[in-house]
């Protein structure tokens, strides 16, 4: 199962394309810009309280056959956050003082 590679910053709404190096990624997929991770959320996914990684770019060639961003095209689903930011901000300042490793 390949990545379900969300258009958008579910915060900002910013464009974030198959092939961005500012996406970031919780390990349920919530998809955020680089921006609001650093600044907004502390690296504090506002759903499920985890971390982020930089979302890996799918290969635009077929370098194997069937894999390719042609053939598994991401999702064009927008999606936004359910949550008001004051609800977001008092999540993300009580998350953050626990260490990742212990979240």
């Amino acid at each position: 199962m390949a990545l379900e590679l969300k258009p958008n910053c579910e915060y900002c709404d910013k464009d974030l394309p198959p092939n961005s190096g500012q996406a970031r990624i919780c390990t349920f997929e919530c998809t955020f810009c680089a921006d609001c991770v650093e600044d907004v959320l502390r690296n504090v996914c506002p759903n499920c309280g985890g971390g982020f990684e930089r979302r890996p770019i799918r290969p635009a060639r077929e370098w194997r056959l069937g894999l390719s961003l042609a053939l598994r095209p991401p999702s064009t689903k927008r999606v936004r956050l359910s949550y008001e930011r004051d609800e977001i901000a008092d999540f993300v300042a009580k998350v953050v003082q626990v260490p990742p490793n212990e979240r």
